[in-house]
């Protein structure tokens, strides 16, 4: 996979929403030097709280042309080391977010966050800004 990949993580989508501020239309904007990408999880999470179905479906439509980055057996691999170690250190994280950073470490995308606790995943790049 590219190195340009940026995966935005469901809280950059949910927080620019519940702002009324359209995350795609930012993305499209501000992210010029990377290739867009997502995954299952970001989706579900992220469409799950659209309570309008005619903006659910225009949020379905954005993501459909982003690059696909899949839940593989090596993601899940990822995430069960990652949740081993971590929890050994005594960073407990949420599983999404660890399936979310396990699979941007697969594909070697950047994740565009505003949740502090991916810093603590060793290896994993974050932004928490467009540039």
């Amino acid at each position: 996979m590219a190195t340009n990949l940026l995966l935005p993580d469901s809280s950059f989508y949910i927080t620019r929403a519940r702002r009324y501020i359209d995350p795609f239309k930012e993305l499209a904007t501000g992210a010029s030097e990377f290739e867009l990408a997502t995954c299952g999880l970001v989706v579900a999470e992220v469409t799950r709280g659209r309570r309008d179905p005619h903006v659910r479906r225009r949020f379905q439509e954005a993501f459909a042309v982003m690059v696909y980055l899949p839940t593989t057996n090596a993601v899940w691999e990822r995430v069960a080391q990652l949740a081993w170690s971590l929890d050994r250190q005594g960073d407990v994280l949420q599983l999404p977010d660890l399936v979310i950073a396990a699979t941007a470490l697969e594909a070697d995308a950047t994740v565009l966050t505003l949740d502090s606790h991916f810093q603590k995943i060793p290896g994993l790049r974050i932004a928490d800004r467009l540039a």
